[in-house]
């Protein structure tokens, strides 16, 4: 049986004839649940000497006793639920602020005594269609000079509007079809193919972010460890080499798997090759032909 939950009673509604009414209500709740725990024994019992079966006992999941928790919270020192809503909504920015006032009439000569905070949280989603105007001028030797669009436009469709399309698909996963539904509820103007190009199309920067990571990371670390691993999608094979330590995880999926595609993963983007002291050291721990430890080449691959 679920415990009784009484609602929330707005302080001005706690009359003494309200409390003294929630107390009996929690006395009798209290009561019924100690009966429950004593009948549903009995009852256990009463099956047993009947032949049948005990009522099976289903034991919470965990992550049904994880939900809502803090990993750092120690049994020691758990709280009731809600009692950090303060604490946390103290951190939140606030983005608006409405003064309400009471409804009843002031009376004359009452003092102010400040406000009682409550903070609401809400999401605010709408279409909202720029027009950019370039403005035209032609100089007196003929040239057209002409206004430049801010940086982050690319399309018809704003950077909010593409990294949300982004997200939903690969990290929500929402489908396209979902997507066109979506989008066009809310007013924006998009067709199916859009929101394919969306998703497929105008992604360099996001390369060479990843790009960037590698490098970084590989400038940083002492050590790397990498692998292979094949899987076939749509009848074709296909590739995926995972590069990383303690503070770096890089993934990259390609169709080969070939001495040619593993070092030109290691070179994060760059097609040129270094040979240092240390390959130096390693060809001639691995007894390379002289010539070619003294022009300083690596071998063809193949």
């Amino acid at each position: 049986m679920k415990p009784i939950q009484l609602p929330d009673i707005p302080a001005k509604e706690q009359t003494p004839l309200v409390k003294t009414l929630v107390e009996i209500i929690e006395t009798l709740a209290e009561r019924v649940q100690q009966q429950d725990e004593v009948i549903g024994p009995l009852k256990d019992e009463i099956a047993v000497l009947k032949g049948e079966k005990k009522r099976p006992i289903f034991k919470p999941g965990k992550m049904a006793e994880q939900a809502g928790k803090d990993p750092q919270e120690s049994s020691a020192s758990k709280k009731r639920p809600g009692s950090e809503k303060r604490s946390k909504t103290r951190q939140l920015p606030i983005h608006q602020e409405v003064v309400i006032a009471p409804v009843e009439p002031i009376p004359e000569h009452s003092r102010f005594k400040g406000y009682q905070d409550y903070v609401v949280q809400e999401l605010k989603i709408a279409a909202e269609n720029v027009l950019y105007r370039l403005a035209c001028w032609e100089t007196p030797t003929g040239e057209i000079l002409r206004g430049v669009l801010p940086e982050s436009v690319h399309g018809h469709f704003g950077p909010i509007l593409r990294g949300y399309v982004l997200y939903q698909y690969h990290h929500a996963p929402v489908t396209q079809p979902l997507l066109l539904e979506q989008l066009r509820d809310w007013g924006i103007a998009i067709s199916s193919g859009q929101i394919n190009a969306l998703l497929t199309e105008g992604h360099e920067a996001f390369f060479e972010e990843q790009q960037g990571i590698l490098r970084a990371g590989l400038e940083t670390a002492s050590v790397v460890t990498v692998d292979d691993t094949g899987a076939r999608h749509q009848g074709k094979n296909g590739y995926s080499t995972p590069i990383g330590n303690d503070c770096l995880a890089w993934f990259e999926s390609t169709d080969s798997k070939s001495r040619e595609n593993f070092p030109g993963l290691l070179r994060a983007g760059h097609e040129d090759y270094r040979i240092d002291e240390d390959a130096l050291r390693y060809m001639q721990k691995q007894k390379l032909p002289g010539a070619i430890v003294e022009r300083r080449q690596l071998p063809p691959f193949g």
